[in-house]
């Protein structure tokens, strides 16, 4: 894992005698990661050690570029621990945006009590809307962390009358995980949840219609995503040397052209994210123009360098990455999986047009 200290030569840190506290925790998130994917170890215990560290409590905004550097460790320990990390990360930044101070204040009394937040939107053929009765009707599809989420903000309705609600979704009864039948992110639990006939007077709502889709609140928020996607490629990129380094395999030139490349790629992008994570602070100038621009970029150059580092990991470990048991395997078949992130292609007009429909625009993000 990348160890988070001063490199200076002479520095306190230069020369630690044990690892940071990040590391350690990345490590322990690592050391658990085979089992939660074959169903042996509840992922709940991985998010339990975030509550330890007190990451839990973080929504982004007191020091963006420490939470975007904490995304990536994440994600290049244990993949689908981060994402649900970030689902919990976005909740609690939703309700403090759009939320009243009563319902922030609900949010973070529950976080407090243990809750595990996710945000899902993804609706099924039957959107989740008001119905009779004074219910909820519909369900979503996607929903990760069933069985370990315990409140979820959920879009209700569609359009512009799009609204949040965070709803409690501890009702094994309503999940289904068999509709989770993807070759990665396996121990995310994610499925189908049904709100039937759910309460309106249980839902604490977030802002009123159309708030979800203001920036720097919606595409602007993206960066956490890419900071898990490049995370989750030096990862895969680290697991590989140690693969190589095990066999005595490493030192071979075309080895180390070949994943040195990869990482090069994923250092620039690493900075993009960072870049974008501060744009996307609400205080940041121009912050609803720019952010949007700026995350959406970060999201699609990570895509690349993950692709990258996945067709240099299967160049250079070979067949064994294919094996049952690989841990390159398992890592680039979550990596894959997650990074079908929906709106790729809207994403990548809305860059372009926002750097060249006018004049001199491209330097605003640069």
């Amino acid at each position: 894992m990348l160890i988070e200290r001063d490199p200076r030569p002479g520095s306190a840190d230069a020369a630690p005698t044990s690892p940071d506290p990040t590391t350690r925790l990345a490590r322990t998130l690592a050391a658990s990661a085979a089992a939660e994917e074959a169903g042996t170890t509840a992922i709940a215990g991985s998010l339990r050690h975030l509550r330890d560290a007190g990451w839990l409590d973080d929504d982004g905004t007191a020091d963006p570029v420490l939470t975007a550097r904490r995304l990536q460790r994440v994600g290049a320990a244990n993949l689908p621990v981060g994402r649900l990390w970030e689902g919990h990360m976005n909740a609690l930044y939703l309700a403090n945006v759009h939320g009243d101070s009563q319902a922030d204040a609900r949010v973070r009394a529950l976080v407090a009590d243990g809750a595990i937040l996710g945000v899902w939107g993804a609706d099924g053929p039957e959107p989740v809307a008001p119905g009779p009765h004074d219910m909820l009707m519909g369900h979503k599809l996607f929903a990760s962390g069933l069985g370990t989420v315990t409140h979820a903000v959920i879009t209700v309705s569609s359009g512009p009358r799009v609204r949040l609600a965070l709803v409690a979704v501890n009702d094994t009864a309503r999940a289904d995980a068999n509709a989770w039948q993807m070759s990665g992110m396996r121990s995310t639990d994610s499925g189908r949840y049904d709100f039937d006939g759910t309460p309106l007077r249980d839902v604490i709502w977030l802002g009123g219609a159309g708030d979800y889709v203001t920036e720097p609140h919606f595409v602007g928020g993206v960066w956490r995503i890419a900071a898990l996607q490049v995370g989750a490629a030096l990862g895969l990129l680290e697991s590989a040397a140690a693969h190589l380094r095990a066999r005595d395999r490493l030192a071979a030139a075309a080895q180390m052209a070949r994943l040195s490349s990869a990482t090069i790629g994923a250092m620039a992008a690493s900075a993009l994210v960072t870049r974008a994570a501060q744009a996307a602070l609400p205080s940041a100038p121009d912050a609803a123009r720019r952010a949007p621009i700026l995350s959406a970029a970060a999201r699609l150059a990570t895509e690349e360098v993950a692709l990258d580092a996945i067709r240099a990991v299967e160049q250079s470990v070979g067949l064994a990455h294919f094996a049952d048991d690989s841990a390159t395997g398992r890592k680039a078949r979550d990596l894959s999986v997650y990074l079908r992130q929906a709106a790729r292609d809207a994403f990548q007009t809305r860059v372009g047009e926002a750097c060249f429909n006018e004049e001199d625009t491209l330097w605003d993000y640069i």
